[in-house]
């Protein structure tokens, strides 16, 4: 199977950095223009720079924009016009007790990691079923399901963009458009490496045996046993994107080896 995206526009959020980044290349590496977004220009054009001297002949692009806030999302979505592929992958984890979690970090992370999607879904999505193709795809996360105690706030807006994909997937009935969510599990992204990095430090031990401490306490039932790649996260996205998974709408796919035990 040989996946192309040529003359496709893909918009991915938070994409200059960690899964975001790796998704924006492997869809660029598959022929689709990309829009990279961040929040801070220089932090945007560090992150095109790097992708086109990786792919010297991608089509790539950026759009600064704080895509938690409403004005942040008009604005780019002002700046894209019109896309093909919307991955909503922007999106904040913390660990914090439930206990000491106040109002305003339940709004703050309501607002990234949901209302992000849910404007830029609403914005882009009837374009896509004018045009009859599309696919929009959220990153929500195996918390989703497999709430963790240490990050309720967390589990709880992943467990909403999976309720909201399928509802938004529910509007496509007939259409070339599909819906799907995303479920990785532990990753190693840039985020998750500076959280792995002090935590190491504060134990003695090497970033690599932190990664597997926190996999054997924390994800016991985890099959892969070890946290994934950035690049493997972006190789299930890649596919939901494509052409080739037009019968796949309406899902939620388990990219997080094997933690949650269920068999659909």
């Amino acid at each position: 199977m040989k996946i192309d995206l040529t003359g496709k526009t893909a918009l991915v959020t938070g994409s200059t950095a960690g899964i975001g980044h790796a998704i924006a290349e492997g869809l660029a590496a598959a022929g689709a223009k990309v829009v990279i977004n961040g929040r801070k220009e220089a932090t945007v054009e560090a992150a095109v720079a790097r992708l086109k001297s990786k792919y010297p002949d991608a089509r790539v692009v950026g759009a600064a924009a704080d895509v938690s806030t409403a004005a942040g999302c008009a604005k780019l979505v002002k700046a894209v016009n019109q896309v093909d592929i919307l991955v909503n992958n922007a999106g904040i984890f913390e660990p914090k007790d439930f206990f000491e979690i106040p109002d305003e970090d339940w709004t703050r992370f309501f607002e990234i990691n949901v209302m992000s999607g849910v404007r830029l879904s609403r914005s882009l999505m009837p374009a896509m079923l004018k045009r009859n193709w599309g696919r929009i795809i959220f990153i929500s996360s195996e918390s989703a399901v497999y709430i963790p105690k240490e990050m309720i706030q967390y589990g709880f807006t992943k467990t909403g963009q999976l309720a909201i994909s399928r509802g938004l997937a529910e509007l496509t009935t007939g259409t070339g458009v599909t819906v799907n969510s995303v479920l990785p599990g532990p990753t190693r992204s840039d985020g998750v490496e500076g959280f792995l990095q002090s935590m190491a430090a504060q134990n003695k031990v090497t970033a690599d045996e932190m990664a597997a401490n926190f996999v054997k306490e924390h994800r016991p039932s985890s099959l892969l046993q070890r946290f994934a790649t950035v690049e493997e996260i972006a190789n299930m996205v890649v596919y939901v994107a494509s052409p080739q998974s037009s019968a796949t709408n309406g899902a939620a796919l388990h990219a997080e080896g094997g933690i949650i035990r269920s068999i659909a």
